[in-house]
């Protein structure tokens, strides 16, 4: 188990962060696609208790997948979104579905994400495409000042921090914009712009 620290902010200038990149020499790590299931009870008590529940699928090019299941306790109170993290390794994505199915909880909601992930001072940094609810950068790291640090450095600190997490959004725009499918798929035009 580990403790997940993360500042979260709307990406708004792409072209200067990707410069502020650059001139600060982040390490390039990869360019992903996601494909994240988020599992509950069909009463909700992962959500109501603040917990979540998610089978995630890296792809990346010439990479067999990655298959990870991921556990997130509550949310610390804080400036950052802060939470307890525990994650497993799986071999098989189906496998691990019926494994939580077996235990009582069904999918809630699947959406497709663009990743491209870097790492700078200790942090790892990912610039999300999320459907619907847009493009975002994530500062991951050991602790809040650290994280803090690299958002500074990145002339993000006027930002404001989202603590919402994509999930959240995502039902959101879903209920507001009454779509009922619970599979959120990346445009043909956006998948084929990352490859």
């Amino acid at each position: 188990m580990s403790i997940e620290i993360e500042a979260k902010m709307r990406l708004t200038d792409p072209a200067r962060l990707h410069e502020s990149l650059k001139k600060l020499k982040a390490a390039f790590v990869a360019e992903l696609r996601e494909i994240n299931t988020y599992f509950d009870t069909n009463g909700g008590s992962l959500k109501s208790s603040d917990q979540g529940l998610r089978i995630r699928i890296e792809q990346q090019a010439g990479r067999p997948d990655a298959v990870a299941v991921t556990h997130k306790g509550p949310r610390a109170h804080g400036k950052l979104k802060s939470r307890t993290e525990t994650e497993a390794t799986v071999h098989d994505a189906r496998d691990a579905a019926d494994l939580l199915a077996a235990l009582g909880f069904g999918p809630v909601l699947t959406f497709e994400k663009l990743r491209k992930r870097y790492e700078l001072d200790g942090c790892r940094i990912e610039l999300d495409s999320v459907p619907y609810i847009g493009d975002f950068i994530e500062i991951e790291g050991p602790s809040e000042d650290t994280v803090l640090s690299v958002r500074e450095k990145l002339g993000l600190d006027e930002e404001p921090i989202v603590k919402a997490s994509y999930i959240a959004m995502l039902m959101t725009y879903i209920h507001e914009h009454h779509i009922t499918d619970r599979v959120i798929s990346l445009e043909p035009d956006e998948v084929a712009a990352a490859e």
